[in-house]
């Protein structure tokens, strides 16, 4: 099975990235791609660990992501096709007793967990679990698992990025509007809090791309045909796999203002076969959306630009005006007496 693959974690603050280690397995019929990203906000409280003090999403983040990637082997090892919502709901099992016993052993200050604001635990997770559905045959089954706002996406040839989560979000919004409206999270996984585990499944045909990521990833694009053609020009301007990953990195860390975790998988071509089966879709994708968009974009900046100065002059001829007028208009204010 011809695949390309790599992931990445950056932190923003090295050694305290809230982001676990992405997942990423695969063999010649089977593949697992996810992302969990522990929740800054609802899990800022400190805990003392072995490793010195981490945050509860720091920590979440990591044991979800372990406790997930187990289970799931585990269910691939005996019989590898997945019975979807069995699994989701196996999966939330484990989650629940796992990140429940974590906190046992944490010993965990109750008084600080008890704000609404303030979460057990806490962590997001989108994965996808791919199955090809005959022997050396181009049919995928992805089965798609989430909670939260991290996605998973695919990539396909002619049609391009489509995702296959849904940010568990209480405005319901698109992922345009997503970008620019916080809206709270109403579903994630925590240690104190109800929570369900989101199932879908896809029919996929090779060649494709499979992407999970966290929010670092994409939130701090420009729209989420951006976020599509960040992974694709650095794909077309790559010489191999690695340096894709690289290039992938460098324009992610130069935008994002979070922790950025990415797992990638192709299957069906090798990188070469990837890099020439989007090359279309990269130059179209810039044609209609990319540089249109990031065409007036720069028009915006610059009227932005021009608007600051102009308020900057207007201030300062309003100021040395006033200095000239003020002397005549306070002339009374200035008197020593009024004479009453």
């Amino acid at each position: 099975m011809a695949t390309v693959s790599f992931r990445f974690n950056l932190a923003q603050v090295e050694g305290q990235g809230e982001d676990a280690d992405p997942i990423l397995r695969f063999g010649p019929n089977l593949g697992l791609v996810g992302a969990l990203d522990g929740m800054g906000g609802a899990g800022g409280t400190v805990y003392e660990t072995p490793e010195g003090p981490r945050t509860g999403a720091y920590i979440a983040s990591r044991v979800a992501r372990d406790l997930v990637e187990r289970r799931m082997v585990e269910l691939f090892e005996p019989e590898w096709q997945l019975d979807g919502p069995a699994t989701a709901t196996e999966l939330h099992r484990v989650l629940v007793e796992g990140l429940a016993a974590r906190l046992v052993e944490l010993k965990a200050p109750t008084s600080a967990l008890r704000s609404k604001l303030v979460r057990a635990l806490p962590t997001t997770m989108a994965l996808v679990a791919l199955q090809r559905t005959e022997p050396a045959g181009a049919s995928w089954a992805a089965h798609v698992f989430w909670a939260g706002d991290s996605r998973s996406y695919v990539l396909e040839p002619e049609a391009g990025a489509r995702q296959l989560t849904i940010d568990d979000l209480r405005s319901g919004g698109d992922a345009l509007h997503n970008l620019t409206d916080d809206s709270p999270m109403d579903n994630t996984i925590s240690a104190d809090k109800e929570f369900h585990v989101n199932y879908r499944q896809v029919a996929l045909s090779a060649p494709c791309l499979v992407v999970s990521a966290t929010d670092g990833c994409f939130h701090y694009a420009r729209s989420p045909m951006h976020f599509e053609h960040l992974i694709l020009s650095t794909l077309h301007d790559a010489e191999n796999a690695e340096g894709w990953n690289s290039a992938l990195q460098a324009e992610i860390a130069a935008v994002t203002g979070d922790d950025a975790a990415l797992a990638l998988l192709g299957v069906g071509a090798d990188f070469a076969g990837f890099k020439d089966l989007f090359a279309e879709r990269t130059r179209g994708l810039r044609r209609r959306f990319i540089e249109p968009l990031d065409e007036l974009h720069s028009q915006v900046q610059q009227a932005e630009r021009e608007l600051a100065e102009l308020r900057h002059r207007r201030s300062t001829l309003l100021r040395e005006l006033w200095d000239a007028y003020k002397p005549e208009y306070e002339r009374y204010l200035a008197a020593k007496g009024d004479g009453s």
